[in-house]
């Protein structure tokens, strides 16, 4: 008899899922996908884990089998990759049909299932989402044997240094790459604002580069001898914000076990660079105001006010004015933050950019590692980069030329060697009347994501031609259109 299995590592998420906030990944895959067990893997303390196993037991009917895995990094190439293969090599040796779950654990991880799964393990993979609910995960390639010894030449840490797009410590104006006009000009702005102390508020899609402009403008102004600490607030947990930010003294809650200086501290004298700033919650806003007005703060469990000299970059990819009319950003706040305006177009808009960033990453891997020195795009390959939508934008382009590089058989980089490094997304809007309700949705967000599609689409098409463009989509003038663009934030 085959038993069907679901493997999965145990993320942070599904740890949290045990107060009730939100159902975690695995839960939401076991009540959606028919199983006969589980097999959950983790590197989290054995206190933290145990009372997501009790509860977990106590949701779910059929047996739970979880392994310890000792990591010294949750993105060790090599230690994870030890660990899932000696996991399935044991599992796999009896009768089942196996299903990986891709949600919970790090990028490493995930990306680690892939090659098994892939190559040595053959599998279904899931992934669960608040967004989309739980589905079957289509990854739109296919490894074989032929190809890893080229990427088995480069050490994990080498592919994960390859990998990361994380902008230099070092970061200058010169390395923002470019032949744009409009990306030259804001070049120009950001070269001005660096001179002066003036909060900025930097607008862009995921990986436009709202970091390395961060640093550019840190190291190009007086204060680049002081730190340029950089956090991501939208991957801050809501009860953890005022920790992270303003820091805490020992005992304040369960766990301090010891002062912590916020992020505030840390930049004292230098900048404080607040990326994905709009998913503040409003409470914690209200908190962030007196320090930008006063430049003090309390520490949780404190008594006695800090006082800090920070100067304040943030990014976000929202429309904060938008957000500031619907009453979820406070007003105050946002003209306290948003004195220098940047913003970065995603490189579908880079017009001349293209294929001159392309070239320019796939020379900076040959540079970083001599395996990848000699790699050309093809002809064909270079179409193919035109032709696709870099939703990703300058992240998702250099992940997939690594990947390319590092699959092809020889220098030369093939369409085919593209077509399997690019994960083609759905489209924005597909299977949009059958969404998962279970964990809740959002008509506004659906709306929203139909009407960009075609816009974008519509755009495209008519070779950016508002009146054309107005004329597919079925509106009265282009001014109709200009409206919608705005409204949904569409350059």
């Amino acid at each position: 008899m085959v038993t069907k299995v679901l493997v999965s590592w145990i993320g942070a998420n599904d740890i949290r899922s045990t107060t009730g906030e939100q159902v975690g990944p695995i839960l939401s895959t076991l009540r959606n996908v028919p199983f006969d067990s589980v097999e959950l893997l983790y590197s989290y303390p054995q206190e933290e884990v145990k009372a997501y196993l009790d509860w977990l037991r106590d949701q779910v009917s059929i047996p739970i089998h979880p392994s310890k895995v000792s990591l010294s990094s949750p993105v060790d190439f090599g230690q994870i990759y030890l660990a899932a293969n000696e996991h399935l090599a044991r599992i796999t040796a009896q009768n089942i049909d196996l299903s990986v779950l891709l949600s919970p654990g790090t990028p490493a991880m995930q990306a680690v299932w892939i090659l098994l799964g892939k190559t040595r393990y053959p599998c279904r993979f899931y992934q669960s989402s608040l967004e989309k609910g739980v589905e079957q995960a289509t990854i739109p390639f296919d490894l074989s044997a032929e190809y890893i010894p080229a990427a088995q030449r480069l050490k994990s840490s080498k592919i994960h240094q390859l990998s990361s797009v994380t902008a230099p410590v070092d970061a200058a104006f010169d390395h923002i790459v470019t032949r744009n006009p409009r990306m030259q000009a804001l070049k120009s702005q950001a070269q001005i604002l660096a001179e002066r102390e003036v909060p900025v508020l930097i607008y862009g899609e995921t990986g436009t580069g709202k970091e390395l402009f961060a640093r550019a403008i840190h190291n190009a102004s007086e204060r680049s001898s002081k730190p340029f600490i950089a956090v991501n607030c939208g991957a801050i947990p809501l009860d953890l914000v005022d920790s992270v930010l303003f820091g805490h003294k020992k005992g304040a809650f369960t766990g301090a076990i010891a002062n912590k200086p916020g992020v505030f501290q840390e930049a004292d004298g230098g900048t404080l660079f607040l990326d994905e700033f709009g998913e503040l919650d409003h409470s914690v806003q209200v908190r962030l105001l007196r320090v930008l007005q006063e430049g003090r703060f309390t520490p949780v469990g404190a008594h006695k006010e800090e006082i800090v000299d920070v100067r304040l970059i943030t990014a976000t990819h929202r429309n904060l004015m938008k957000s500031v009319a619907e009453g979820s950003f406070r007003e105050d706040l946002f003209y306290r933050i948003a004195i220098g305006v940047l913003h970065l177009p995603p490189i579908r808009a880079r017009e001349g950019d293209l294929l001159y960033l392309a070239d320019r990453l796939l020379t900076e891997l040959g540079k970083q590692d001599s395996t990848l020195s000699n790699k050309k795009l093809s002809p064909d390959a270079k179409n193919i980069i035109l032709n696709h939508a870099w939703r990703g934008n300058v992240r998702e382009l250099q992940s997939t030329l690594l990947r390319s590089a590092l699959w092809c058989g020889t220098d030369n980089i093939t369409a085919e060697d593209m077509h399997q490094a690019i994960f083609q997304m759905p489209e924005q809007g597909s299977d949009i009347l059958s969404r998962d309700l279970s964990q809740g949705i959002d008509i506004q967000n659906i709306i929203g994501e139909l009407t960009s599609n075609y816009i974008r689409r519509a755009l495209e098409l008519s070779g950016h031609n508002k009146t054309r463009a107005a004329e597919l989509l079925g509106l009265k003038n282009y001014q109709t259109l200009s409206n919608w663009m705005e409204k949904y934030d569409i350059s």
